[in-house]
């Protein structure tokens, strides 16, 4: 099914988040009628690999009771009267799998919300379940929504008791007071009541509209079809979510980092500069987009630039306007007592000279080799520059086995 056109532009990300092949994307689905999983190995392999969206708008019915009386039809499915648009909201898919950790940590960055998949069948938490967690505390994400998914293939018995192991697991932290919602994807049941707890405890935020537009770069893409005559070729799009500011057709911006000056490590970026072409958003065209939601910029830009996600972990902005770019960052930090996300309790052992690190910070991704380090800061040289501000937080993953695996995080002083 194709996005639906929205009245309005999405005025919040909610992400979705927990273990792989809890139902994440298939509750997306669910809700937007918009399978979130587009890129042709997830079909495949049927996982999240890469980031996915997809835009709905939620409706309340004023004649049914709270909390049967959320949807996303114009018409009450309940009792057929004309519903009352509440507000458009965008979903940030991200991958479940621990492999892909570094990859939803850069969408958990752009979250305002989050609703958090569990599987009632698994005793929670399951090991990416608790890794999610505790990057959302990380990200500073406590306006969550907790769906216990598959409630249709476990006994009242167990759907009960994973509810109190859910309850048991949070109770100490700053979620412990959010709502957990049974629902069968599959089945479409419990959706209209996950809708109304994402409206009534996933607020949108508010919005500087006054600030120089900026947006991290979530996506990119080529969207010219093989073949496409000379003279029709588009250029190349950027997705991701404006965090503060507005963006008009016509305006010119900067991208940064950029791109290398040189085919070799350790060289330096050049900003680039373009001009927007067009903007859609809530699945149409627009003349200006605002801070919240997802957006998808049209530029001049060679579509080799933004083929396969290649912009990703850029950051757009006004010219002039965006933070430094960091080739070494210095980071006060700190470090949990166990690795997350490993079924066995491994702890975390001091970072060590010439370490290298995986970071995320916005969107971006990036290695580093830690060159000095002292008990609560280190320095790290970056193999890919990132732009950002002082005071920005950053998650800190190292190599445990195969995969990287979250250890702590920090600020960027």
């Amino acid at each position: 099914m194709t996005q639906k056109i929205l009245l309005r532009q999405p005025e919040v990300n909610i992400g979705t988040l927990g273990h792989v092949d809890n139902g994440k994307s298939t509750i997306v689905q669910a809700i937007t009628g918009v399978w979130p999983a587009r890129h042709s190995e997830e079909l495949r392999r049927g996982i999240t690999i890469r980031i996915g969206y997809a835009d709905v708008a939620i409706y309340r019915c004023p004649k049914c009771e709270e909390p049967f009386n959320y949807s996303t039809e114009e018409k009450c499915p309940i009792c057929g009267s004309e519903t009352i648009f509440e507000r458009a909201i965008s979903f940030i898919d991200c991958p479940g799998h621990h492999s892909l950790m570094v990859t939803m940590l850069s969408g958990a960055a752009l979250f305002d919300g989050a609703v958090f998949v569990v599987d009632a069948r698994h005793v929670f938490p399951q090991p990416q379940d608790s890794e999610h967690l505790q990057a959302i505390m990380i990200m500073d994400i406590d306006k969550v929504v907790i769906a216990q998914n598959k409630i249709d293939v476990v006994s009242k018995e167990r759907a009960l008791q994973n509810y109190d192991e859910i309850r048991n697991y949070i109770k100490t932290s700053k979620i412990k007071d959010c709502p957990i919602i049974p629902l069968s994807a599959q089945h479409k049941v419990g959706i209209n009541i996950l809708l109304w707890a994402i409206q009534k405890f996933i607020p949108t935020p508010g919005r500087d509209f006054t600030k120089p537009f900026r947006m991290p770069i979530l996506r990119s893409f080529d969207v010219n079809p093989p073949g496409t005559p000379g003279n029709l070729i588009r250029g190349g799009v950027i997705g991701g979510s404006i965090i503060q500011g507005k963006i008009k057709v016509g305006e010119e911006i900067e991208i940064a980092p950029g791109i290398p000056l040189e085919d070799k490590p350790g060289s330096k970026y050049e900003p680039i500069y373009t001009e927007v072409v067009n903007i859609k958003a809530g699945g149409r065209d627009v003349e200006e987009a605002m801070s919240g939601g997802l957006t998808g910029i049209e530029t001049k830009l060679d579509p080799a630039l933004t083929k396969a996600d290649s912009m990703t972990g850029n950051m757009a902005g006004k010219p002039g306007t965006l933070p430094h770019t960091f080739y070494d960052l210095t980071l006060e930090y700190s470090l949990f007592k166990y690795v997350v996300g490993v079924k066995e309790k491994i702890e975390v052992v001091p970072i060590a000279e010439k370490e290298p690190l995986v970071l995320n910070v916005y969107s971006a991704v990036t290695t580093g080799i830690v060159t000095n380090r002292a008990r609560d800061r280190i320095e790290i040289s970056l193999t890919r520059p990132i732009v950002a501000q002082t005071g920005d937080k950053v998650s800190i993953s190292r190599k445990v086995g195969a995969g990287w695996r979250l250890i702590g995080y920090g600020k960027i002083i």
